[in-house]
């Protein structure tokens, strides 16, 4: 007869005999130990294995549970692990490299009642020094102006890294905080390969452009000269910094065709800026704004693949007039033999010299 269910899961669970007690009477025995139906040793040689959260017979290998609790102490953490040293942190929030100091203070809450507002206010007081208010709200400043231009949220980490940079060196000190922020969001956008214009973030913060030139010189140079000042290493590598050149008008082409809602605006973004760059071997453009060419660009990319967009159209996400693209236009029409590549046009593709207007 072959064993039954019950039969099995009692020999998984050892126990469950009833025994007798001081006063004569049998009661369960309800002390179960698990057993391996294979091997029957007893006592069993059982392995927690925590890691995949198994708990394995030592004799045959046979899988007897999953899903087990870690029962052991949590007192571990990677914060000591160069010095070997033993730091038993088992609370608090994960270390912000952005704010001064451990940040695993205890905060009280805003209860109800006098004595818990007055608790509170107080351990504000103490806890909440000036300098990581001022942190704080020119983090806040910083993100509701990125968020405002679609900036990458790890464009907007490196902006708030360079301005505690700023601030941890006492670099512009008396210097408006507008300026300073409007620095560091332009030259995060650089190193991100996000670049922005100075005329976009002058829109944006409202600080002029010279002051944005002059905030974003100094910045350069501290950073160039300061590149073992990023102690984290989180967010802008200071120690790999790269001095950057003017914004070219190949590097805003992308975003230009996007805001226009091309029908293919990989393969216009393609051709824009394959455009611009061939542009600036050209006489007559020379000494023109990179805004002015990578607007005409994509004006001729748009006409030759067939969809179209109007100088005023470009004009409103560019940000300049329709006049210079026209201008930067009539400039580039006489060489468009030398510009336009073979595998554009018809057969191979979809372009046509003939939809080019001549201004």
């Amino acid at each position: 007869m072959a064993p039954s269910m019950d039969d099995d899961m009692m020999r998984m669970f050892g126990g469950g005999q009833n025994q007798q007690s001081q006063d004569g009477e049998y009661k369960q025995n309800l002390n179960q130990r698990l057993l391996c139906p294979d091997c029957n040793e007893d006592p069993p040689n059982l392995i927690e294995e925590f890691s995949s959260g198994d708990m394995v017979c030592g004799s045959c290998g046979l899988v007897l549970g999953d899903r087990i609790i870690d029962t052991r102490s949590e007192w571990r953490t990677f914060a000591n692990d160069d010095q070997g040293n033993d730091d038993p942190s088992r609370v608090g929030d994960a270390m912000n490299p952005l704010l001064n100091g451990s940040q695993l203070e205890t905060s009280i809450g805003f209860g109800e009642g006098m004595r818990a507002r007055e608790l509170h206010r107080a351990q504000n007081r103490t806890v909440n020094d000036k300098a990581t208010k001022n942190l704080l709200a020119a983090y806040r400043e910083i993100t509701n102006l990125c968020e405002a231009i679609s900036i990458p949220k790890t464009t907007q980490d490196s902006a708030k890294h360079i301005f505690k940079l700023t601030e941890d060196n006492k670099l512009f000190k008396g210097k408006p905080q507008e300026a300073v922020i409007a620095g560091c969001i332009f030259i995060a956008c650089r190193q991100s390969k996000a670049p922005r214009t100075f005329r976009e973030i002058y829109s944006l913060t409202k600080v002029s452009k010279k002051e944005i030139g002059r905030t974003f010189k100094v910045l350069e140079k501290f950073l160039q000269s300061n590149r073992d000042a990023n102690v984290t290493g989180s967010f802008l590598m200071v120690e790999n910094y790269e001095a950057t050149g003017t914004t070219g008008a190949a590097e805003l082409c992308a975003r230009y065709c996007n805001n226009l809602q091309f029908k293919n605006p990989h393969l216009m973004e393609k051709i824009s800026k394959t455009l611009a760059e061939k542009s600036s071997s050209l006489k007559d453009l020379a000494g023109r704004s990179p805004l002015s060419i990578a607007a005409a660009a994509i004006y001729m990319a748009s006409h030759l693949m067939g969809d179209s967009r109007t100088s005023r159209d470009i004009a409103a996400v560019a940000g300049v007039s329709d006049g210079t693209i026209r201008t930067a236009y009539r400039h580039m029409y006489p060489s468009r033999d030398q510009l336009v590549e073979k595998d554009w046009l018809a057969p191979k593709g979809n372009g046509r010299m003939d939809r080019l207007p001549v201004n």
